[in-house]
Formats: structure tokens, sequence, C-alpha cells
């Protein structure tokens, strides 16, 4: 049982002395607040690129048909390049001093990365809702961004609310890469445990443990919003 005792001695190291265990608190905390916020954020970008890529598409409108490829670039360019290399590239190109918020790093990092995942949910919603819908909007003397969120978005939103649960889900785990640029979110922290006991294994598992916990969670927490949204339906 030799290998059982240092096994516990060395997740106790891991967890205890010193608090050690604050520093995943904490390291937990920023991972949820960056993730919360990166979603807000790819929400609003992801809202205005889809509307602009729906209505630009067979658009007469020059400058909308423009726009249109703008997003279509983003989306591409963003969902076609690794998480990680866009994290470093903006905070290599845009946050230059040392003195910057972390979390305002982490949102806007994350938040460029979420929005072209969020624009085609949203795109996906929107053409969800049949075509008759804005044909009767701008029937009755509504122009298309009217239309959009008077009649059109109301109705997206129900059948793409499932799908936003699992991007920020997604995002929870994706903010793991953040800490390559000195952001101490929970894997950070677990790095930073690892150093003073000199054995990475038992952090990085705790770590690991930790983000399993919290999706299982916000799994839990979207089967239950689906339900409710089924029985709606139903109703």
């Amino acid at each position: 049982m030799e290998w059982l005792n240092s096994l516990y001695e060395s997740f106790y190291n891991a967890l205890v002395p010193e608090q050690r265990y604050l520093a995943y608190l904490s390291g937990l905390q920023m991972t949820l607040l960056i993730a919360f916020f990166a979603v807000l954020l790819g929400v609003i970008i992801g809202m205005v690129v889809a509307v602009l890529k729906v209505g630009g598409r067979n658009s007469k409108n020059p400058l909308l048909r423009f726009l249109a490829k703008v997003g279509n670039f983003y989306t591409t360019v963003i969902r076609g390049t690794p998480v990680i290399v866009q994290v470093l590239i903006i905070y290599n190109l845009v946050f230059t001093s040392p003195d910057t918020n972390k979390i305002v790093v982490g949102t806007v990092c994350f938040g460029i990365n979420s929005g072209a995942y969020v624009a085609e949910i949203i795109r996906a919603g929107i053409e969800s809702v049949p075509r008759g819908q804005m044909e009767a909007g701008r029937s009755l003397g509504f122009h298309y961004i009217q239309t959009m969120r008077y009649i059109i978005l109301p109705q997206a939103v129900k059948n793409i609310l499932p799908a936003l649960g699992n991007e920020f889900i997604v995002m929870v785990k994706e903010t793991s890469v953040i800490s390559v640029i000195a952001v101490n979110d929970l894997t950070k922290m677990a790095q930073y445990v690892g150093s003073r006991t000199w054995d990475i294994i038992p952090p990085m598992v705790i770590a690991a443990v930790i983000y399993l916990i919290i999706t299982l969670i916000l799994t839990k927490i979207m089967g239950i919003f689906e339900r409710r949204l089924s029985q709606g339906d139903h109703h």
C-alpha cells in the first residue's frame, strides 16, 4: 500500500499546505468570468456578423454585399485557425501594456473567437425562421433591420439558446490556453501549484477534475433548460 500512501501524499501536498486549494478557486473564478464575458461579447459580434451575412447575401446594396464578404472572411479565418494562435496574435497586437486587466484581455481574445462560432449559430437560427416572416414584416412597413429586430430574431432566439449554452461550456474549457499569456486561470494556477510541489501531475489532475465537474453541471443545467423550452413548444 506504499504507492497508495504516496499518491495520497501527492494530492494532499497539491491541495492543503499553504492553502493551495485557494489557488484553484481563484483560477476557477478567473476562468468562469472570462468565459462568461467572452460569450457575451461573442453574442454581440456574432449577431452583427450573422445579420450582415444573411442580409448582404442577396442584397443589391454594394456596401451590404461587401460587409457580408467581410463577415464570411472573419468566420472563415477564426474557425480555421487554432485558438491559441489567435490569443497570442491578439494579445501581442493589442495589449502591449503589462498593466492591462487580465479579464479584459481574456474577454477580447476569446470574444473574438467565440463571435465567429456564435455568428454561424445565429445565422442558422435566422434561416430556420420561415421566409414568409420576413415578407410579412416588410409588408407591415418595417425595413430590414426592424424586421430582424422585432420579428425574425425573437423567433430565432428560442432555436439558438441551447447552442449558445453549449458555446459557453466549450468556452470554459477553451480558456485553459490563456495561461500562455500569464493570465491566472485554473490551468495557470495548477501549474503554479505544481512549481511549488515539484510534482505537476496531481495539480493538473485536480484542474481536470474541476473542469469536468463544471462541464457536467453546466450540461445538466442546459438539459433542464432545453426540456423546459420543448415543453413550452408543446403548450
